[in-house]
């Protein structure tokens, strides 16, 4: 009886031990569930912050540059709202309003540069003030741009200081893209006011990269005058003196049997690549590696 009694307890026992194990086997399941959920969201949120952060870093580089530039006025607060930028219209902002900005800067200081408002350039009929019967002044245009009201007269304004103030220099003297028809157009504009006709002028097909700016290339040129010397130097004082850039590269200059003066030569004329904004793509990762 004592036998039985005891194998009883020792049963309930083991019972209750395997009961304890489970127990504490389904508290450490669930402890690990637990800690693994943790670190999961602790993961979720560091990622999220990471994420966010880049945004409003992105958000901030793009109102800068809308700001640096002048295609809106200065937002309300440290960035645009996209109301902001719904209601942005550039062509309705006047220089005033946007001070110390690109847009403002070439409106006011550039255009009204006498350096380069003095280089000649056939007249433009547009450029014409009726009531004087003389190119604009750059104080007239700026006249008309601050006495315009509403896009489209603002738009007239701005359009007639980029053709008639010294901007209009800047295409003829650097262009923003190549174009060898113009190339040999202004050529052939030199050796006509020369009153020297070639035969023939044609680019060489060449171009390059050219290592004294950022983002600046050049055409080759290959230059062929055979005449009297008074026209070959007048040909050479015009190059000299145009507004575009001709650089000599290389040249060679002798004596004909009929005293003509022969000059074959290899220039370089230079544009600039388009401008354009570049978009930058960045990967956000949950960790380092």
């Amino acid at each position: 009886m004592a036998k039985e009694i005891a194998i009883g307890k020792r049963a309930k026992i083991t019972e209750a031990q395997q009961y304890m194990l489970l127990s504490v086997l389904g508290a450490s399941i669930f402890l690990g569930v637990a800690i693994s959920l943790t670190s999961h969201f602790i993961q979720q949120i560091s990622f999220n912050a990471k994420v966010i952060m880049a945004e409003d870093e992105a958000i901030v580089a793009y109102s800068n540059v809308i700001k640096s530039t002048g295609i809106c006025k200065s937002p309300s607060g440290n960035v645009y709202s996209s109301e902001e930028l719904a209601k942005c219209d550039p062509e309705s902002i006047e220089a005033s309003e946007i001070p110390n900005t690109l847009r403002a800067n070439i409106l006011q200081n550039l255009a009204a540069n006498d350096a380069l408002y003095s280089v000649q350039k056939e007249s433009n009929s547009n450029c014409i003030n009726s009531s004087t019967g003389k190119s604009y002044t750059y104080k007239e245009l700026n006249k008309i741009y601050n006495n315009a009201s509403g896009a489209s007269e603002l738009q007239a304004a701005s359009q007639l200081i980029k053709s008639c103030s010294a901007l209009r220099v800047i295409p003829d003297a650097l262009p923003a893209f190549k174009n060898e028809e113009a190339l040999m157009a202004s050529l052939n504009k030199l050796f006509n006011i020369s009153n020297w006709q070639p035969e023939s002028i044609s680019p060489s097909g060449s171009t390059a990269v050219s290592s004294l700016a950022p983002g600046l290339n050049t055409i080759s040129v290959t230059l062929s005058v055979e005449t009297d010397t008074a026209t070959t130097m007048s040909v050479l004082n015009n190059i000299e003196r145009s507004i575009r850039e001709f650089n000599i590269t290389r040249a060679t200059i002798g004596w004909e049997s009929d005293s003509r003066l022969s000059l074959q030569a290899q220039a370089e004329a230079y544009y600039m690549d388009e401008s354009s904004i570049t978009e930058t793509l960045k990967t956000i990762k949950a960790e380092d590696k």
